[in-house]
């Protein structure tokens, strides 16, 4: 495993993070197999876990919690998200801060989330929406300061909505925050317009989430695949974008070189680009664990390979299933 600085923070963090959410109750999860798997990857140097109240009402939060006290001898950065106030993901323009983070509504989940992890802290605490209008009425980020001040919290991100990385480029200028959240993979290239180059400058830490673009970067997908009707992804992969998802990634399927699969050839993508601090796919068995893990151990791509996967940007905008 290879680590990379954090942002302003200094903090070394595994290239190869842990991604929680399907954790807190995605179809097929279980807590026991999730704590080995996570131990797996304790084991192999992974130190960066990020969970979410949002991920089961605190479910994720609290394995996290069981697997630092299992881990006294290491340093595992704890990166979590209060939800917003009013429930809804994502954000709209129309919402405001006292809609989603008023004061009072974050310091009383910080408090949640500290307990259902049983923790003292959390190294990272990020907004789990966000709007860049709420620059100007800095009330969050008083508070925040506040919870830090009290040692609570440690550092201060927020999480980005799907396909709208220009949604944030403000509050990384404002020097307010520490990191943040945004997805970031093969097909949405698009962070690397505006986010990326202001985080560079204002020593902002990327967190690289959905590195295999909800499954279809797995090159697992066909046009034919179900989910049951409470897994979120029923509701996401609709035909109009199953479809299109398993068109795009087929067609990266003959650059995958001999030996490689395509979820390595996706991880390895974004080593490529220094400012991401760390990816942080989601995992949930040990075989995930340990394939995605080398990633790090293997290095960006060859210069060639990733100059051809760069051409498969994909451009896309919000919409009613994109959540």
């Amino acid at each position: 495993m290879k680590y990379r600085t954090f942002g302003k923070s200094g903090w070394s963090v595994s290239e190869i993070g842990y991604g929680m959410w399907g954790m807190g109750g995605w179809t097929g999860s279980d807590d026991e197999e999730s704590l080995r798997s996570l131990q797996k990857s304790v084991d192999l140097g992974c130190n960066f876990f990020d969970t979410a109240w949002g991920y089961g009402a605190g479910h994720s939060e609290g394995l996290l919690g069981r697997l630092v006290k299992a881990n006294p001898g290491k340093k595992l950065y704890t990166a979590t998200k209060i939800p917003p106030k009013n429930f809804k993901w994502p954000s709209r323009r129309e919402f405001t801060l006292d809609d989603c983070f008023p004061p009072a509504h974050i310091e009383e989940y910080v408090h949640k989330c500290l307990q259902n992890a049983g923790l003292a802290s959390f190294d990272l605490m990020m907004l789990h929406t966000w709007e860049d209008s709420w620059v100007t009425d800095d009330r969050w980020a008083k508070k925040l300061d506040d919870l830090r001040r009290q040692k609570l919290i440690h550092a201060v991100g927020i999480s980005m909505n799907r396909w709208e990385p220009w949604n944030g480029v403000k509050a990384v200028r404002s020097g307010l925050i520490d990191a943040v959240q945004v997805i970031y993979n093969i097909f949405d290239q698009n962070p690397e317009d505006e986010l990326f180059p202001a985080c560079a400058e204002m020593k902002v830490a990327v967190i690289a989430r959905v590195p295999f673009d909800e499954g279809s970067l797995t090159g697992t997908l066909t046009k034919e695949t179900k989910w049951p009707k409470d897994d979120w992804r029923s509701t996401y992969f609709v035909p109009e974008n199953l479809n299109s998802s398993v068109e795009h990634a087929d067609a990266l399927k003959p650059l995958i070189p001999r030996g490689m699969t395509m979820p390595e050839m996706a991880l390895r993508f974004i080593l490529n680009n220094p400012t991401v601090s760390t990816i942080i796919p989601g995992m949930r068995k040990i075989s995930n664990v340990e394939a995605n893990l080398s990633a790090s151990d293997k290095g960006p791509l060859a210069s060639d390979l990733h100059s051809k996967l760069k051409s498969h940007r994909w451009d896309r905008q919000p919409t009613a299933w994109s959540q």
